[in-house]
C-alpha cells in the first residue's frame, strides 16, 4: 500500500522537474513513510511513497521498470492472485528480479497491454508509462478501494492519489466547486469523478485511463451483473449456495493473510467482521490481532459483542473508548481528507486505525458485506415500502401530510419515532426517490431553505438525485431491491465508505484489505436471489445461514447498529460552541451561500431538541471547516518544469 504523483506534459520539450514530483510525493508521505522514489525523463516524471508489505527488500523500490526500461511503473494496492499469476508468467519464460505484485503487473502488460486489467484480482490505482509508444496509462480496481485522481490542463496532466499531492502543482487551483458541494450536501461526500475542486476529477471504479499525444481517453472495463440470478428450487439448492459462499468467502480471507509484516483485523462486533475474524482465526498460526472502538454511549457501542467474538476465536483483543474530547481530531481529519466529508464514523475510524497501527501494519475488515447481501435497515424499509404502496393516495393527502409535519421528530437518529416519520413522509414517492431521499443529508426541500439566491445560480440547478437516478438506469438487475444494491456499490460504496477507509487507515501508514470486496466474491453475490437476502425484514438472510456455527448467535441475530459516532449528543454538549462558532460566523456569512435564518433555525431546534438536525449541521461544520483549510490558504508556489 503506497502513495503515488506525477505528471506528463504533453510538449516533449518541457521536462518534469524531479524535486517537483518530490514535492508532491511528500504531500502524501504518510502513505509510504518505508521509502520514496522519482523517476523523470523528460516530458514524463513519475513519484512513490512506499509502504512495505510484501518483499520488503529494495528490489520492491518504485519507480519500478521492466528490464529493457520500456515501461515503468508506481502502483498503489495489493494484487491478491500475483502468485499465481507470477507462476503463469515463468512458465512463459519472464525471469523476476523480486518477489513484488508490482513488477507482474508489468510483465502482464507487455503480453497483454489494457486487457492486463482483466487478470487482476486485488485493489490498485497506478500509472505505467509505455517509453516506446510514449504513452500514459491511468487504472483503477474494480470497486474504487484505492484512489486516484487528476487534473488535465492545456499543458499536460497530473495525477496523485491525493488531492492535497495535486494541490502542490502552481496549474492545479483550489476554486471550489459549487456543482460539487451541491451534490456534497446531498451524499455527504463528493460522488466520482467530480471532486470538490474545479478542475480535479477523481478517475471512477473500474475505468482507465490513456493519455497518448495530448489526447485523453476514459474508458471503463467492468461493471457487476445482477442479470442472471441462479436457480434456486429446493432447500438442497440454497444449502449448495451457503456452502459455496463460505469457500469463496474463506478463500477471500486466506489471500488476503499474505503479507510479510504483521497483520489484524478490525472487529466491530457485527456480522461482517465478526465472520472475517473467524475464518483468520482458521488460517492463523497465531491468535489474530483485533482491535474495536467504542463509545460512552451505550446506544452506540458495540464492545459486548466484539468481545465475545474476540473470546471464542482466543484473538489478542485491543480496544479504545473514543470520549467527547475525540472532537479534538477534526482539524486532522479535514486535513486529511481533502474534500468535505461528513461521514462522522470517519472518527472512530481513525482512532481504531490509529489504534492496530502500534501492533500491525496490514487490517482486514468487513467493508462491502452489507451491499453484496442487503445489510442495511435501507432495504428493509424499501422492501417494506413496496408493500405498502396501495396507501400512497392516502399518505399523500395534504390532511396527512399536515399531521406528520406536527409529529415530533425524536431526540436521535436511533429514535424510532424519528425513523417512522422518514418513512412515513417518503411512501407516497416512487421507489427510486424514496430511496434517494432515505440517502439524502440535505433533500431537495431543506436545499430549498437554505440556499441563497447566489449559490443556488452557481449549481445550475441540477438534480443532484439524477447521479443515483443514473446508476438505478444503468442497472441490469432484474427487481427493485437488486437495483438499490447495484447503485449503493457504484456510488455510496467506492465514493463515501471507501474514502472514509482509505484516507484514516493510510494517515497512519496502515494497510485495509476488504475480503468482501473480491470481485470474485462480488459477481457470485449479485447473482444470489434477492428473497435469499433480504426476506420477513432479516437481512443478510443467506449469509447469516451460512456462518450459523462459526459465528456466534448472539452476533447473527443482533440488530444492526452501525459504525457511527454520537454526533446527535456531542451537538447538544462539547460540540455545541464549535458549532455556533463556525456556522454563524461572520466568516461563513461571507461567502454567501447559505441563508443565515436556516442555519440559525437548525442549531436553535437541534439543542432545543424540538427537531434532529445534527446530520445536516455536521455537514455544514465539515463544508466550513474544510473552505477554511484549503480554500482560504495561499495556493503553494513553484514550477513542475525547469
Amino acid at each position: 500500500m503506497c502513495g503515488i504523483a506525477g505528471r506528463l506534459n504533453f510538449d516533449s520539450g518541457h521536462p518534469v522537474a524531479p524535486e517537483a514530483v518530490g514535492r508532491m510525493c511528500d504531500a502524501i508521505a504518510h502513505r509510504g513513510p518505508d521509502d520514496a522514489g522519482v523517476w523523470c525523463d523528460g516530458a514524463i516524471g513519475l513519484g512513490h511513497r512506499r509502504l512495505s508489505i510484501v518483499d520488503l527488500s529494495a528490489a520492491g523500490h518504485q519507480p519500478m521498470s521492466n528490464a529493457s526500461g520500456t515501461c515503468w511503473i508506481v502502483f498503489n494496492g495489493e494484487i491478491y492472485n500475483f502468485l499465481e499469476l507470477r507462476a503463469e508468467l515463468e512458465r512463459d519464460g519472464v525471469t523476476f528480479r523480486s518477489r513484488t505484485d508490482t513488477e507482474v503487473i508489468i510483465a502482464l502488460y507487455e503480453r497483454h497491454g489494457i486487457a492486463c486489467l482483466e487478470r487482476l484480482r486485488g485493489m490498485f490505482a497506478f500509472a505505467l508509462w509505455d517509453v516506446q509508444e510514449r504513452k500514459l496509462f491511468l487504472a483503477r480496481d474494480r470497486v474504487g478501494v484505492k484512489p486516484l485522481c487528476y487534473h488535465a490542463g492545456r499543458d499536460g496532466i497530473a495525477f496523485a492519489s491525493e488531492v492535497k499531492a495535486l494541490l502542490q502543482d502552481p496549474a492545479v487551483g483550489r476554486e471550489p466547486d459549487p456543482v460539487a458541494i451541491h451534490h456534497y450536501l446531498t451524499y455527504q461526500a463528493v460522488p466520482a469523478p467530480m471532486s470538490a475542486f474545479r478542475g480535479v476529477r477523481k478517475l471512477p471504479p473500474a475505468h482507465y485511463l490513456e493519455v497518448h499525444d495530448g489526447r485523453i481517453t476514459l474508458k471503463r472495463y467492468w461493471k457487476l451483473s445482477y442479470a442472471e440470478p441462479f436457480t434456486v428450487k429446493s432447500a438442497a439448492d440454497e444449502r449448495a449456495l451457503e456452502a459455496e459462499l463460505m469457500e469463496r468467502l474463506e478463500q477471500c480471507v486466506a489471500l488476503r493473510m499474505i503479507s510479510d509484516v504483521p497483520l489484524g483485523a478490525f472487529l466491530s462486533g457485527g456480522v461482517d467482521s465478526s465472520a472475517v475474524v473467524a475464518l483468520m482465526a482458521r488460517h492463523s498460526s497465531g491468535p489474530v490481532r483485533t482491535f474495536s472502538i467504542g463509545f460512552d454511549d451505550d446506544s452506540y457501542d458495540e464492545l459486548v459483542f466484539a468481545r465475545q467474538v474476540a473470546a471464542q476465536f482466543g484473538t489478542r483483543h485491543i480496544e479504545f473508548t473514543v470520549k467527547p474530547s475525540a472532537i479534538n481530531v477534526l482539524p486532522q481529519l479535514v486535513r486529511q481528507y481533502d474534500e468535505p466529508f461528513a461521514d462522522a464514523s470517519a472518527i472512530p475510524t481513525w482512532y481504531v486505525s490509529q489504534l492496530a497501527r502500534e501492533h500491525v501494519t496490514v487490517v482486514l475488515n468487513g467493508d462491502g458485506g452489507d451491499e453484496s447481501f442487503a445489510g442495511y435497515d435501507r432495504y428493509v424499509a424499501n422492501s417494506y415500502a413496496e408493500r405498502l404502496r396501495f396507501l400512497a393516495p392516502l399518505l399523500g393527502s395534504s390532511a396527512v401530510r399536515g399531521l406528520l409535519d406536527r409529529l415530533p421528530h425524536g431526540a436521535t437518529s436511533a429514535s424510532t419515532r424519528w425513523r417512522l416519520k422518514r418513512f412515513v413522509a417518503q411512501l407516497s414517492r416512487s421507489p427510486e426517490a424514496r430511496n434517494a431521499a432515505w440517502l439524502a443529508q440535505f433533500d431537495p426541500e431543506a436545499k430549498a431553505s437554505l440556499y441563497s439566491s447566489a449559490f443556488r445560480a452557481q449549481t445550475g440547478l441540477r438534480d443532484a438525485e439524477q447521479v443515483l437516478y443514473d446508476q438505478f438506469k444503468a442497472s441490469d438487475a432484474p427487481d427493485f431491491l437488486s437495483a438499490v444494491l447495484d447503485a449503493d456499490v457504484q456510488s455510496y460504496l467506492p465514493d463515501t465508505l471507501l474514502v472514509k477507509v482509505d484516507i484514516a487507515t493510510m494517515a497512519h501508514a496502515l494497510e485495509a484489505r476488504s475480503p468482501f470486496l473480491d470481485h470474485t466474491l462480488m459477481e457470485f453475490a449479485a447473482r444470489i436471489p434477492m428473497n435469499l437476502k433480504l426476506r420477513g425484514g432479516q437481512t443478510k438472510r443467506i449469509l447469516k445461514r451460512a456462518l450459523r456455527g462459526t459465528v456466534p448467535d448472539a452476533v447473527l441475530d443482533r440488530r444492526k447498529m452501525g459504525f457511527n459516532a454520537p454526533v446527535d449528543r456531542w451537538l447538544k454538549g462539547e460540540l455545541r460552541d464549535m458549532a455556533n462558532d463556525l456556522l454563524r460566523s461572520n466568516r461563513a456569512r461571507a461567502r454567501g451561500w447559505f441563508r443565515p435564518e436556516f442555519v440559525n433555525r437548525m442549531l436553535d431546534e437541534h439543542e432545543r431538541g424540538t427537531r434532529n438536525w445534527h446530520v445536516q449541521i455536521w455537514n455544514l461544520m465539515m463544508l466550513e471547516s474544510w473552505l477554511r483549510e484549503f480554500v482560504d490558504q495561499p495556493a503553494p508556489t513553484g514550477v513542475l518544469t525547469r
